[in-house]
């Protein structure tokens, strides 16, 4: 049998790894980093894990919010979803993850688009919306 996605992406380290890093580049990319303006990025980032781990074969259980739940009212364009898949791209390559298991993952993503894309636009730097309600911060 072969192995999961999971397992060929290195397990739960290496997922860690690359969330951390993709959040840090999402979070200094002036393409898309005003719509995390109130995202609790300790939440943001074990979501991330989590759904990643879950999505991949992993052993982790998502529990978050449904992705349209979770970008109602963000006001996502196309635009600022493409840079933010262009940062993972970016981030996978910087930890050499190899071109099938990065088709992989996308291909397992990119179904989202559908349901956190609100504005049929290329435009990106988009501020949040004032109605935008962000998910409560973890509790420890």
């Amino acid at each position: 049998m072969a192995d999961s996605l999971y397992d060929r992406l290195g397990g739960i380290d290496a997922i860690t790894a690359v969330v951390g890093s993709f959040r840090d580049r999402v979070a200094g990319d002036d393409r898309i980093n005003l719509k995390f303006a109130r995202t609790d990025l300790a939440r943001l980032t074990k979501m991330l894990i989590d759904q990643v781990c879950e999505a991949t074969g992993g052993p982790c259980r998502y529990t978050g919010r449904s992705m349209k739940e979770a970008h109602a009212s963000m006001g996502v364009t196309n635009g600022e979803f493409d840079a933010l898949v262009e940062d993972l791209v970016a981030t996978l390559n910087q930890f050499n993850v190899g071109k099938a298991e990065q088709d992989d993952l996308l291909g397992l993503l990119g179904p989202m688009k559908s349901e956190i894309v609100e504005v049929t636009s290329k435009e990106v730097g988009t501020p949040l919306p004032d109605a935008f309600q962000a998910a409560p911060a973890m509790r420890n």
